[in-house]
C-alpha cells in the first residue's frame, strides 16, 4: 500500500507583546502610513525577555498535538525549521523533544530561513512515505527580533516572532495529505538577504540585511514558477485550488503572485497585517489560523509557498 503524510493537527503561538507601527516610529524615521502602504503590516509580536525560540515552539507544538489527539510520546520524528535557534548546538528540536516527553527518535533542525517550514515539511513527507516515520511533528519557530537592527527602518519594521506547528501521520494514499512538493535554492543571491554575523565569521549573531527591491523581484517570479511547478506535479489546475497559504513577507508580493496565477486574492490567507514576517513560522501560523477560524475545511486543496534567504524557495500541495 502506498503511504502518504496526512495532516493530523495544527497549532500556533504568538508572544503576548504586540508592537504596533507607531511604537517603531518612535525608534526610526518611519510612520504607520509608510509601513502599511509598503508592506501591509499593522503590528507584529515580540518575544519577552528570556522567552526563547524553543519556548515558542513548545507552545505551538502542544497545541498541534492536542488538535491531533496525541502526546509527545506518540511521535517518532521532530523537525524544527528555524534561523534563530536557542543555541548554535544542540538543535532546538532536541530541546523540544525533551520538553514534550519524548526520547530516542530523530529530532533535528532545518535552516532555510523563511522557506524552512516547506523544506522541513518535504523531509518529513519523504520519511513518512519511505516507511521510516509514522507520526511527525514539523515546527516553524522564530525570534527574529533578536537579529534586527533597530536603526535600519527598511528591515526592523518587517519582522515578528512566533511559532506554528503541524502533526503529520502515515495514512493511505487516498488523496489526502501532502500531495506534492517542490524546493529550490540559488546561492548566487546570497547577498540580497543575509545576516552579517555568524560563528565562523564574526563570532556574533549579527543583524539581518536585505536589498528589498531585489528580494521582491525574485519573489514574485520564483514563487509564481514554483507554484505552477508543484501544481503540475500534483496534476492540478488553478481552478482546483481552494486556498493559498503563503509565507507572509509583503502584502504586495502576495497580491502580485495571486494575480500572475489568476487566483482571486480572497483565496489567499493573509496574516501579515497582524503577524508581520515571522520567517519559517509564517506558513504554519497562517495554516493554523485559517483552520481554526473555519476558512480551511476538510477535503480542500491548499497551496503552500515561501521564499527566504539563500535564496531558497519552495511550495507544496496539501489536501486536508
Amino acid at each position: 500500500m502506498n503511504v502518504r503524510a496526512h495532516l493530523l493537527g495544527t497549532g500556533s503561538y504568538l508572544p503576548e507583546r504586540i508592537v504596533r507601527n507607531e511604537e517603531l516610529a518612535n525608534l526610526v524615521d518611519t510612520s504607520d502610513a509608510w509601513i502599511r502602504e509598503r508592506t501591509g503590516i499593522e503590528q507584529r509580536h515580540r518575544a519577552a525577555d528570556g522567552e526563547l525560540t524553543s519556548d515558542l515552539a513548545l507552545a505551538a507544538s502542544k497545541a498541534a498535538l492536542k488538535d491531533a489527539g496525541l502526546e509527545g510520546g506518540d511521535l517518532d520524528l521532530i523537525i524544527v525549521a528555524t534561523a534563530t535557534p536557542d543555541h548554535t548546538f544542540p538543535a532546538t528540536a532536541t530541546k523540544l523533544q525533551a520538553a514534550l516527553g519524548g526520547h530516542g527518535f530523530p529530532a533535528f533542525d532545518v535552516q532555510a530561513v523563511c522557506s524552512g517550514f516547506l523544506y522541513a515539511l518535504h523531509v518529513a513527507d519523504c520519511m513518512i512515505r519511505t516507511g521510516g516515520t509514522k507520526k511527525a511533528l514539523v515546527v516553524g519557530a522564530e525570534t527574529f527580533s533578536r537579529i534586527l537592527d533597530f536603526e535600519d527602518r527598511t528591515t526592523c519594521v518587517l519582522f515578528g516572532d512566533g511559532a506554528g506547528a503541524v502533526v503529520l501521520g502515515a495514512g493511505p494514499d487516498d488523496g489526502r495529505g501532502v500531495v506534492a512538493t517542490a524546493l529550490h535554492a540559488d546561492g548566487r543571491q546570497h547577498d540580497i538577504l543575509y545576516v552579517d554575523g555568524g560563528v565562523s565569521t564574526t563570532q556574533t549573531a549579527g543583524f539581518l540585511r536585505m536589498e528589498g527591491q531585489e528580494v521582491y523581484r525574485h519573489a514574485v517570479t520564483e514563487l509564481t514558477n514554483v507554484l505552477l511547478e508543484v501544481m503540475d506535479k500534483a496534476g492540478l489546475s488553478v481552478e482546483e485550488i481552494d486556498w493559498v497559504v503563503p509565507h507572509q513577507a509583503n502584502k504586495r508580493i502576495l497580491q502580485s503572485t495571486a494575480k500572475k496565477l489568476g487566483l482571486d486574492f480572497n483565496q489567499v490567507v493573509v496574516t501579515i497585517d497582524k503577524h508581520g514576517n515571522t520567517s519559517a513560522a509564517s506558513v504554519p501560523l497562517a495554516l493554523d489560523l485559517a483552520r481554526k477560524d473555519g476558512r480551511i475545511k476538510a477535503g480542500q486543496t491548499l497551496l503552500l509557498e515561501a521564499m527566504g534567504g539563500g535564496l531558497t524557495w519552495g511550495a507544496a500541495v496539501l489536501r486536508t
